[in-house]
């Protein structure tokens, strides 16, 4: 969907050091018109017709053209930002969800990835085009609160889009995971698979591996005469001094004192919490995730 026959105005920051942005664009000139611009010209884009997303692109970004995001989103706030970079990094994606970004993509894009990125603009420019008199409307019409056993339908289905993913980290969660690779599983693109483990889960995906690698580390302590540092390895742990800190951190004692005394209210305190982040969700609704 779009909102002229050119299809949706795409508007390109190039923010790569090699200046690679335009062969990029190239693979979206089949469904959208897009124009390379300047990052502060956005204040007053000047365009003929509406603007419908502001892409940035970034092979490693640096603190100055991150800032230059902020600039745009303060100056654009309306336009939706899609972000691009080769950089793979969970941090930097928390970033830009943080920073109002509608979209983290990394590069290089497949075939496919390309095809959802434009279902979920189709999407959003199909929620965009409501005129201000329907907004109106809309918001000035009471609607009942839905049945209970209709919101938890919903919530059951938001759930099994991420039930792939949850089976894959429950059999590989001691191996190396990748982000694209679980988004994949369950259809989504990675950063509204991000967005959606933290908000059904609480945490990123990140930290429910790291849960279960902890949980699987507090079983052999409990149970078997394994050296503490093969323990941490066979987890999932490649270095002895962060298995250390992350246990620490997370169950409140050292492996040691793990293994040779009985916890303290504190570290039953932490091993609740630790619990309560690796547990799914989506347990409470009876669905089957592989656990």
């Amino acid at each position: 969907m779009s909102n002229s026959p050119q299809g949706p105005l795409l508007l390109w920051v190039d923010l790569t050091h090699d200046r690679s942005t335009e062969a990029l664009m190239r693979q979206f000139t089949a469904f959208s018109e897009c124009r390379l611009v300047q990052a502060h010209s956005l204040a007053d884009s000047g365009q003929s017709r509406r603007v419908d997303m502001i892409c940035m692109h970034y092979d490693r970004p640096d603190a100055l053209g991150l800032n230059q995001l902020h600039q745009v989103k303060r100056a654009a706030p309306s336009i939706p930002i899609t972000m691009f970079t080769v950089q793979h990094c969970e941090d930097l994606a928390i970033w830009a969800m943080r920073s109002g970004v509608w979209e983290y993509v990394t590069l290089p894009l497949t075939a496919a990835e390309l095809r959802r990125y434009r279902l979920a603009l189709d999407q959003l420019l199909k929620l965009r085009q409501n005129t201000h008199a329907t907004r109106q409307r809309v918001l000035g019409e009471h609607y009942p609160d839905l049945p209970p056993s209709i919101r938890l339908t919903a919530d059951h289905q938001r759930h099994q889009l991420l039930a792939p993913a949850l089976h894959y980290i429950d059999l590989h969660f001691r191996e190396n995971l990748d982000q694209k690779e679980l988004a994949r599983l369950c259809g989504l693109t990675p950063s509204r698979f991000s967005r959606l483990f933290k908000e059904l889960h609480g945490v990123c995906y990140l930290e429910y591996t790291l849960g279960k690698r902890l949980e699987f580390a507090k079983d052999r302590l409990g149970n078997t005469q394994m050296p503490i540092t093969t323990i941490g390895y066979e987890a999932g742990f490649r270095d002895p001094s962060y298995f250390a800190r992350a246990f620490k951190q997370f169950v409140g004692c050292t492996p040691s004192e793990y293994r040779n005394g009985a916890p303290s209210a504190a570290t039953m305190l932490a091993e609740q919490n630790l619990q309560d982040a690796t547990r799914p969700s989506s347990d409470l609704l009876g669905l089957d995730i592989g656990a």
